[in-house]
């Protein structure tokens, strides 16, 4: 058994390469091998999003507070709540975020593969982001 205090592991910024506007990361969990799980919270400021990436065997988001956007490639923007569950196939391309006026956290729970867990890829536009 392990238990990780919380304030045990320190806080990150959100890389610009990865992100559009403040994000602050706090890792939860990393599981040791043999198993593939990590888990982080994610705090979007208002405003802020992922850019585009995928997962090699999906990902899991589970809202925790304020209000947030999803979208897939192809398919409409989507509001999310706490409470609500997102589950993004595997390589399935995407993002997530929060909404302009409102701040959201989530937590992000995915599997590596081959030791990766995402691909990032282009920056969501301001054109994109609006809806």
């Amino acid at each position: 058994m392990e238990i990780k205090k919380t304030g045990s592991q320190p806080s990150g910024k959100g890389p610009a390469d990865w992100f559009t506007g403040t994000v602050r990361i706090d890792p939860l969990f990393t599981a040791p091998d043999p198993a593939f799980v990590v888990g982080a919270s994610v705090t979007f400021g208002p405003g802020a999003r992922t850019a585009w990436h995928t997962h090699p065997l999906g990902q899991t988001l589970i809202v925790t507070s304020g209000a947030g956007w999803v979208q897939r490639e192809g398919g409409a923007v989507e509001a999310i709540f706490p409470g609500d569950v997102v589950w993004f196939a595997p390589n399935e391309k995407h993002w997530h975020g929060a909404t302009p006026a409102t701040s959201m956290t989530h937590i992000a729970i995915q599997e590596k593969k081959d030791g990766k867990v995402v691909d990032w890829l282009e920056h969501v536009s301001d054109q994109q982001y609006s809806r």
